[in-house]
């Protein structure tokens, strides 16, 4: 049981509006005793959970104000950390929000480390690990679905998915236990049909969640998305549109943008950290000449590339061994200055080149960004892409962000595997119980069931104080 009562500033350092300071833990209405004097309710330790009460902090040595505030009193357990809370909602400069926080901790409550009132909840059996990481995948989010995949793991629905595959691994592994250690007991006998189909059936269900791995992680990290092309093919104009504002700088003069430009922006949902560099050709200018090596180093690091070319000009060789180039990586090709007529540049002049998506746009008039952005759609979620409302539904919001999820499903999904090979060379029960075991084991470390005390607290220590 915990024992002490925690405190610390909830909201973003500096100016602002409204400051908020935390408190948490057993003592938590002792110390509002001390610290606070209410304008109307005066017999605080009569307050009705859930209430709002208008007074003054004041110092518990002396006595003296320092700032008029509002108190939200919560009482245990139907609270975030399951303790009672206070929630001194303090005018927002650092003076009287650092003085306020003085005068609870001198009242007897312990500053409070990262992550620590989230730590409780979660000990406390409010949210299991999984929902509590996703709080912070709240706070980060960079895009809407970013912040839709986030909520639905707050809600639970990623720990709703490993609890269903966890009972399953749980009713297998007690049935072979139970052959194992009461042989002589009249015990139905576990096929190698039915264990091979629940095992198939187990490993479906983490390859499904590994295959939204990937796009998890863009949501959460964003791709690394370069432009490319030759000198005025309209690569300044196209980041501008993306942006929405005259970020790059846009003229007639070849080799205008000597380094690259980065930003990074939402596009359909997807978070992407756009590069503009500098455009490829041949020249003798030193400076110009690092940028291009340097484009192409980009190149070469990117998630996407997307390769303007200009569609009043024919392509050139040098574009041509570029696009050829492209053949592996995820790469979408954009002609530009389609909304004029004098068109030389075809779609079907592209395709024969690099089986990749093509599109006709207007870097200058904007046109055409609204393909694009469902083309890398397309690219993140695969056909899902289709509905555009991909992230509405719970079923396709199951989505793995982090990485240690990932690896935690990834080596629950290698044991599942050995097992299913080990079945069919009829190993005996004994051994199979091993990689079953060692599989719930790495599933549980999701929910934190399995996980230990370390990486416990290395998990909450990764989060802001006062969360």
């Amino acid at each position: 049981m915990i024992q002490d009562t925690i405190a610390a500033v909830s909201t973003a350092i500096g100016e602002g509006a409204i400051g908020i300071i935390r408190v948490s833990g057993p003592d938590a209405m002792e110390i509002v005793d001390k610290v606070f004097k209410p304008r109307y309710a005066k017999d605080i330790k009569n307050w009705s959970s859930h209430t709002l009460h208008l007074g003054t902090v004041i110092h518990p040595d002396d006595g003296k104000a320092i700032d008029e505030v509002l108190v939200a009193w919560m009482k245990g357990p139907r609270t975030f950390t399951t303790e009672d809370v206070a929630e001194f909602h303090c005018h927002g400069g650092s003076l009287p929000l650092r003085e306020t926080l003085e005068a609870i901790l001198r009242a007897g409550a312990r500053a409070a480390e990262p992550g620590e009132f989230t730590k409780r909840a979660f000990l406390g059996g409010r949210l299991d690990l999984a929902q509590a990481e996703a709080i912070m995948e709240v706070i980060q989010s960079k895009t809407r679905d970013g912040l839709g995949a986030a909520l639905s793991q707050l809600e639970g629905h990623l720990s709703k998915k490993i609890k269903t595959i966890d009972e399953q691994l749980l009713q297998v592994m007690a049935h072979l236990e139970a052959l194992i250690d009461f042989p002589e007991e009249d015990l139905p006998e576990l096929s190698d049909e039915k264990l091979l189909s629940d095992l198939e059936n187990i490993r479906t269900k983490l390859e499904e969640l590994l295959r939204r791995a990937e796009s998890g992680k863009v949501l959460r990290e964003g791709w690394k998305t370069v432009i490319v092309g030759r000198p005025n093919v309209g690569k300044s104009s196209l980041l501008n549109a993306l942006l929405d504002e005259q970020r790059a700088i846009v003229t007639d003069i070849p080799g205008t943008t000597r380094d690259a430009i980065e930003e990074m922006i939402d596009l359909g949902g997807i978070p992407l950290r756009i590069i503009d560099t500098a455009g490829i050709r041949e020249t003798t200018d030193l400076v110009e000449k690092l940028g291009v090596e340097k484009t192409r180093q980009y190149m070469e690091q990117a998630d996407l590339v997307l390769f303007v070319l200009d569609g009043l000009e024919e392509i050139t060789e040098e574009e041509k061994e570029l696009l050829q180039s492209l053949a592996d990586r995820p790469a979408i090709i954009l002609i530009n200055k389609s909304d004029i007529k004098d068109r030389r540049l075809e779609e079907k002049d592209i395709y024969n080149l690099v089986k990749k998506p093509i599109i006709s746009i207007s870097a200058r008039e904007a046109w055409g960004i609204e393909e694009l952005a469902e083309k890398i759609r397309h690219l993140v979620f695969g056909d899902e892409a289709e509905n555009k409302a991909i992230l509405t539904s719970n079923e396709r919001l199951d989505l793995i962000t982090q990485a240690r999820h990932r690896e935690a499903i990834e080596r629950a999904l290698q044991h599942i595997r050995q097992m299913i090979d080990a079945v069919k060379l009829q190993t005996s029960a004994d051994f199979l119980t091993i990689d079953l075991r060692a599989a719930w084991e790495a599933l549980g470390e999701i929910t934190g069931k399995t996980v230990g005390e370390d990486v416990m607290d290395k998990i909450f220590a990764s989060f802001c104080i006062g969360k």
